[in-house]
C-alpha cells in the first residue's frame, strides 16, 4: 500500500473512486480494510493525529446513532489538528416522498439493495450533534432545513468530491433536485477549546 503525502482517506470508496481523477491522492478504504468502529484497524495503519482528511460519501448512514458518536471519536484521534471529516448521507427533511421511502432505515427491499443496511436517516441537527460531541467544528455545505429548503453553500469537491450532491449527481437536472446529500464538513480544531 502506498501512502500520500499528506494522508487523506475514503471510507468505503467503491469501484466509483477506482476510476475517478479526483482520488489519486486519497487512500481507498472498504469496510474490510478500515472499519469505522474498529479502532485496532484505525491503530494499525495510522498514527494519531496523521490524517489531513477523511471523505465518507453514505456510509454514516449505516451506523446507528450511538455507532455513528463512535466512529466520528475515532476518526478525531486519528484526524490532524486542523483535519477534517466531509461526511455525505441520505438527507431526512428533503421533500421527497420517493427518496424518502429509497433511503429509509432497512431499504425498501431487497436485501441486497445498497439502503438495506440503513440504520439511521440523519437531518442535519443529528449529524451536526453526532460530531460536535466527538469535538468537531461542524460546517453545513447542503442539506435541507426543517420546512424542506434546501441550501447549499460553495465547497471544493478536490477536498472530498461528493458525486451525490447537488452539483454532480446526474438526478439534478433543469434546477430541479432530483437526489440530494446532507454534506458536511467535521473539523477538528486547531486548538483545544476549554
Amino acid at each position: 500500500m502506498v501512502i500520500p503525502k499528506e494522508l487523506k482517506v475514503v471510507i468505503g470508496a467503491g469501484s466509483f473512486a477506482k476510476t475517478n481523477p479526483l482520488f489519486t491522492d486519497w487512500l481507498l478504504t472498504e469496510e474490510e480494510q478500515l472499519n469505522l468502529l474498529k479502532r485496532t484497524d484505525w491503530k494499525e495503519k495510522f498514527d494519531p493525529n496523521s490524517i489531513a482528511a477523511i471523505l465518507a460519501e453514505h456510509v454514516w448512514e449505516h451506523l446507528t446513532l450511538n455507532e455513528g458518536m463512535e466512529a466520528a471519536q475515532i476518526c478525531y484521534e486519528f484526524l490532524k489538528p486542523g483535519g477534517y471529516v466531509r461526511c455525505a448521507v441520505p438527507d431526512g427533511y428533503f421533500p421527497n416522498d420517493e427518496y424518502q421511502h429509497m433511503v429509509q432505515i432497512g431499504g425498501p427491499g431487497p436485501t441486497d439493495h445498497p439502503a438495506a443496511g440503513h440504520k439511521m436517516v440523519h437531518n442535519y441537527k443529528t449529524i451536526s450533534t453526532m460530531f460536535i460531541a466527538a469535538g468537531f467544528e461542524v460546517n453545513l455545505l447542503e442539506y435541507c432545513d426543517e420546512n424542506g429548503m434546501f441550501r447549499c453553500r460553495e465547497w471544493d469537491e478536490t477536498q472530498g468530491f461528493i458525486y451525490r450532491s447537488k452539483r454532480f449527481d446526474h438526478r439534478n437536472k433543469g434546477g430541479q433536485l432530483g437526489f440530494v446529500s446532507l454534506i458536511i464538513d467535521a473539523t477538528k480544531p486547531t486548538a483545544p477549546s476549554f
